[in-house]
């Protein structure tokens, strides 16, 4: 089935056309007709699936021509890199249609995004939950015409805690409206927020079997600690004509920072993004690796999480995710578009629970590989590394039968003892 065959409205044609956009992937493909329907639907499926234009598609294709200020479509998304990325996906998509494609998010003067998206309306307004609101509550726009509501990667919105932001948005909306939801996950609290806000939505899931993780490459590797991994990682990143272009993940920004001190001195084209840098820097970080001016790319998971980067030759797990799920979400950024992807793990005693997790998902596509010879191992440790004393283990309670009995005991005989002095 090709774009032609899902009835997609020409003048998207021609800009897929431009792209070089010819078939649509599964998610797309499912989702499309249900979506043009009118139907609430919930769409599963994991990042490189396409999931943006899964819904992009369905909307502009159905969206006419308005002046009216106030926007008819919104979009949710967890962070300001997606506004960006789904503005950039919606502008090349809407090329050849009159669409006003606007994006809002925290980090930059409210004013001056409240003038923005005012002086010439929207019909898309994409933004991040607690900005959204923001602006919202101003005045300066209502949400009262809006038709469609997209919520994008909400297992990772609700993981933030942008529950309430969600549903004070939700309470401005008119009540006859379409919801679209988009995760890589169906957790409990995903299902809960379904059952509160959709009407009886239509659930597509991907073939999970068909996703990149049988194309990967995966090897595991034991690490004693922090600092050993950074000579591991040393080694690895040396290898220029195989590690093309590289996507670091670490636990969070205090790791990042870590890893990014003890390497930048050596290697010139390494980047990092995490949410304490700036809005620009974070974005000319992100444009220059795509550019391939940064080889290698340092990142949390949370300011990562939905970019869709292209051509990485290695994700590199410098730490193990808590979640299981995660690893799965950060290795299928390679072997993207029927290329294959190398993936590589170190796993430090402490992580070794987190570990065995992710072993039960991986696949079958997995080795684990002793620590290579001739890379230097640090015994220090950092202090996250330390083995945690608990308040049991520091104080102890006192025993009774060695200290003479209780306090209110030692009273009764001192006072007996001052009796007899008396006499």
């Amino acid at each position: 089935m090709n774009f032609i065959d899902l009835r997609v409205a020409k003048p998207l044609l021609n800009a897929l056309e431009d792209l070089e956009y010819v078939y649509p992937t599964p998610i797309q493909q499912k989702c499309f007709r249900r979506i043009t329907s009118g139907a609430d639907v919930v769409g599963i499926a994991k990042t490189g699936t396409g999931k943006t234009l899964a819904y992009l598609l369905p909307i502009l294709s159905q969206l006419e021509y308005s002046n009216q200020k106030n926007p008819r479509v919104l979009i949710l998304v967890p962070t300001r890199e997606l506004v960006v990325q789904v503005c950039e996906e919606a502008e090349k998509i809407s090329k050849y249609k009159s669409v006003r494609i606007k994006g809002v998010f925290g980090g930059v003067n409210i004013n001056t995004q409240k003038d923005y998206v005012f002086d010439e309306g929207a019909d898309i307004l994409v933004g991040t939950p607690g900005r959204l609101y923001d602006i919202a509550v101003t005045g300066v726009i209502r949400f009262s015409n809006v038709k469609k509501i997209v919520i994008d990667e909400v297992d990772e919105m609700l993981s933030l805690g942008f529950r309430p932001q969600i549903e004070q948005i939700f309470e401005m909306l008119p009540n006859k409206r379409q919801h679209l939801m988009f995760s890589s996950s169906l957790s409990e609290n995903v299902e809960e927020f379904i059952k509160s806000y959709f009407n009886s939505p239509e659930k597509i899931e991907v073939d999970l079997e068909s996703t990149p993780v049988e194309k990967i490459k995966q090897t595991f590797f034991p690490v004693q600690n922090f600092n050993t991994k950074i000579e591991f990682l040393k080694v690895l990143l040396s290898q220029k004509d195989e590690f093309i272009k590289n996507l670091i993940f670490v636990a969070d920004k205090r790791q990042a920072d870590l890893v990014f001190d003890k390497l930048s001195s050596e290697f010139e084209d390494l980047g990092i993004i995490h949410s304490n840098k700036s809005q620009n820097y974070r974005f000319n970080t992100i444009k220059n690796f795509e550019k391939r001016k940064i080889r290698s790319l340092i990142a949390t998971d949370v300011v990562a999480r939905g970019l869709d980067f292209s051509d990485i030759s290695h994700v590199i797990n410098f730490s193990v995710p808590e979640n299981a799920s995660d690893y799965i979400h950060r290795i299928g950024r390679t072997a993207r578009a029927g290329k294959t992807g190398t993936s590589i793990l170190m796993y430090a005693p402490y992580e070794e629970k987190y570990f065995e997790e992710i072993k039960k998902i991986a696949g079958e596509n997995t080795k684990e590989e002793s620590f290579p010879q001739g890379i230097p191992k640090i015994d220090s440790l950092l202090e996250f590394e330390k083995p945690a004393f608990t308040h049991k283990q520091i104080t102890k309670a006192p025993d009774i039968s060695k200290g003479g009995g209780a306090f209110h005991e030692k009273r009764n005989i001192n006072t007996k003892q001052k009796r007899k002095r008396r006499k």
